[in-house]
């Protein structure tokens, strides 16, 4: 059974609710999760982030309605469909270079800001 730890950033602006939507589904992408491998329970969330527990409901229920999980009463909530595709797995050649490339920038002195903008106007370009 494969395990995703929940990071959150109280300062990005962005409700935690929606980052552990935003962590489920990277991880779904990444071929970190697949169907049948179990969410932590809302409790070991709350213990890891010191989150409150309705928020981590939420976002499951909202993975559910998306259908990506499913709750399983007196069980857990559990992966019901993968988001993987083969280019992007967490081991793909892609991630390797994308690791190279983020390497060269960071040693070039760029930051987290200055490649997050290069990424995003990179992305805009060719996925429109």
């Amino acid at each position: 059974m494969r395990v995703v730890e929940f990071r959150i950033d109280r300062r990005s602006g962005v409700a935690t609710y929606l980052q552990i939507v935003q962590q489920v589904k990277q991880a779904l992408r990444l071929g970190l999760l697949a169907p049948g491998d179990k969410l932590p329970t809302a409790k070991e969330v709350v213990a890891a982030t010191a989150i409150n527990p309705n928020t981590v409901l939420k976002a499951y229920r909202e993975l559910d309605r998306e259908g990506l999980v499913e709750a399983r009463p007196g069980l857990g909530t559990f992966v019901r469909r993968s988001l993987a595709r083969p280019g992007a797995a967490a081991d793909s050649p892609l991630r390797a270079e994308l690791a190279g490339w983020a390497e060269r920038a960071r040693a070039a002195g760029l930051d987290r800001e200055d490649v997050a903008a290069l990424v995003a106007s990179v992305l805009e370009e060719h996925f429109g």
